[in-house]
């Protein structure tokens, strides 16, 4: 069982969070805001103190890795359109925190991670925090996670040069594939769903991630 956190400034800072990041923009859906209010993104930002961990920007966490600025998460969360009975994936684990706020929207999460000890870091973290709906696995994010196909959802957490077609596969009917794609200083971040053979593309603007290597993905550099 998830324990909620208990710490009150924290809390008003998920709030404050809430209120002037994600409502004032796209961020509409209720059950997307009720788990960003729930979800404690500072345990999720190693290094950062409560005030900077809610901040509205990215942070770093370690191997060249970032979570990712609150309304980008928001965002590329609530273009999924989660009704709680779903199967999502996710690619790029980093340090858990896209994966706990989803982990609170649909029915079960499977994650992948390259990194060995991010991966371990934050498997860690979930089993303290009580996520028990989450599984994590360290892979090639670009081959998503075949065995549980197809998912009802799936999410990028890394920008690719372009849509790994193994994700596409592993996409179920009427499912949606959020990604960013384009170079590798800036790309846009793309919707794809599923309706039947065809694939349903449309553009939510420009966004940054770091890479998604892989074979589907950017080589890594050295």
């Amino acid at each position: 069982m998830y324990r909620v956190d208990g710490d009150q400034e924290a809390a008003r800072l998920r709030e404050e969070m809430v209120a002037r990041q994600l409502a004032p923009r796209r961020i509409r859906d209720r059950r997307v805001l009720a788990a960003f209010r729930e979800v404690p993104r500072h345990l999720f930002a190693p290094g950062a103190g409560p005030r900077e961990a809610y901040a509205d920007h990215p942070l770093p966490i370690g191997e060249g890795q970032t979570i990712s600025q609150p309304y980008m998460v928001a965002l590329m969360t609530q273009c999924l359109e989660l009704a709680g009975g779903e199967k999502v994936l996710e690619i790029g684990t980093g340090s858990g925190y896209q994966a706990a706020i989803l982990s609170r929207l649909a029915a079960r999460v499977y994650t992948v991670e390259r990194i060995a000890s991010l991966a371990e870091r934050t498997g860690d973290l979930f089993r303290r925090l009580g996520y028990e709906n989450i599984s994590i696995r360290v892979g090639d994010g670009t081959r998503g996670w075949p065995e549980f196909s197809p998912y009802d959802g799936i999410i990028v957490t890394a920008g690719s040069p372009g849509v790994p077609p193994p994700l596409v596969e592993q996409l179920g009917e009427g499912g949606k594939l959020v990604i960013p794609s384009g170079s590798g200083y800036s790309q846009r971040l793309l919707v794809l769903e599923r309706r039947g053979e065809k694939i349903i593309e449309r553009d939510e603007g420009g966004c940054v991630f770091v890479p998604l290597i892989g074979e589907y993905g950017w080589k890594e550099q050295g």
